[in-house]
């Protein structure tokens, strides 16, 4: 029998369980005020027929001296902590444990997320530095993807004014994707926060970056497209936001390169036409 935090850490290490069969566990466990669970109520609870099998492989594989090592060598927030930010308990399955290095009181600040072009052009750059300042000002942290493009530079451009960053990650707060960032993230990991849902050891894999944009959405009160193509992830982003009733500023750009098609769709959509900063401070006037 396992304790519930317990239990769940070692299931993020386990094969043929989803986040989705995770919380069906949690909130079994808060409907019957139910602490403890044998490896066949997990089965039954939280995994599918099909995948019953590696579950269960991969359960006997771990040792409880093995997780307990993987819990001793990072820091996390439990979805059941005081700490755990509410903002992110409103969306869908949020993650259940949130792995951090930096300043973990930049969770409770007001925070609004930059995410576009990873091949920003030269107009992208130039918004950023339009954009940034004066909600820096304004005292937002920005949070973002880290990826390379519109959001390292609106990382970048965060620190050099002396601002307040989180960068969420899709990767363990080990590893660094892209490269191109790893100074970028250093520096956020040591003076600001950087988090992730994936322990250590575990790198990039194309299912984790839809994942990361759900904590970006879900983080902030409200999210900025700049320079997104009509099928750019940053779209996923939007999408999301919109979906969990945070507040979406797209910026328009030029009509003819196609650089900015995915922006121009989302004001159509009824996201926020942004062509300065006071268009974003003026939607968010109740946190100022």
């Amino acid at each position: 029998m396992y304790e519930l935090e317990s239990l769940l850490f070692k299931l993020l290490f386990c094969r043929g369980i989803s986040l989705r069969g995770s919380w069906r566990l949690i909130k079994y466990a808060l409907e019957k005020q139910y602490t403890h669970f044998s490896l066949g109520e997990i089965v039954y609870l939280a995994v599918e027929r099909q995948h019953e099998q590696a579950f269960r492989e991969s359960w006997r594989e771990l040792s409880d001296e093995l997780i307990e090592e993987k819990k001793q060598e990072q820091t996390y927030l439990f979805c059941l902590n005081e700490e755990y930010p509410e903002i992110l308990l409103e969306i869908p399955y949020p993650p259940i444990f949130l792995f951090y290095e930096g300043n973990l009181s930049l969770l409770m600040e007001k925070k609004l997320s930059f995410v576009g072009a990873r091949e920003a052009t030269n107009y992208g750059t130039q918004v950023v530095s339009r954009l940034i300042p004066t909600l820096v000002t304004n005292e937002f942290v920005i949070v973002s993807g880290l990826a390379k493009g519109i959001d390292a530079q609106s990382h970048a451009k965060v620190l050099s004014l002396g601002g307040q960053a989180i960068g969420v990650i899709g990767t363990g707060l080990d590893c660094c994707y892209p490269s191109s960032s790893r100074e970028l993230q250093l520096e956020i990991a040591k003076n600001h926060l950087l988090v992730s849902e994936y322990p250590s050891g575990v790198g990039p894999k194309r299912h984790h970056f839809p994942m990361r944009n759900r904590i970006i959405a879900g983080l902030s009160l409200g999210t900025c497209i700049i320079e997104a193509k009509k099928r750019s992830g940053s779209l996923i982003t939007a999408q999301m936001a919109m979906e969990y009733g945070r507040e979406v500023f797209a910026v328009p750009g030029d009509i003819l390169s196609g650089h900015s098609d995915g922006c121009h769709n989302l004001i159509q959509d009824g996201a926020k036409c942004v062509f300065s900063a006071k268009d974003i401070l003026d939607e968010l006037h109740h946190f100022l």
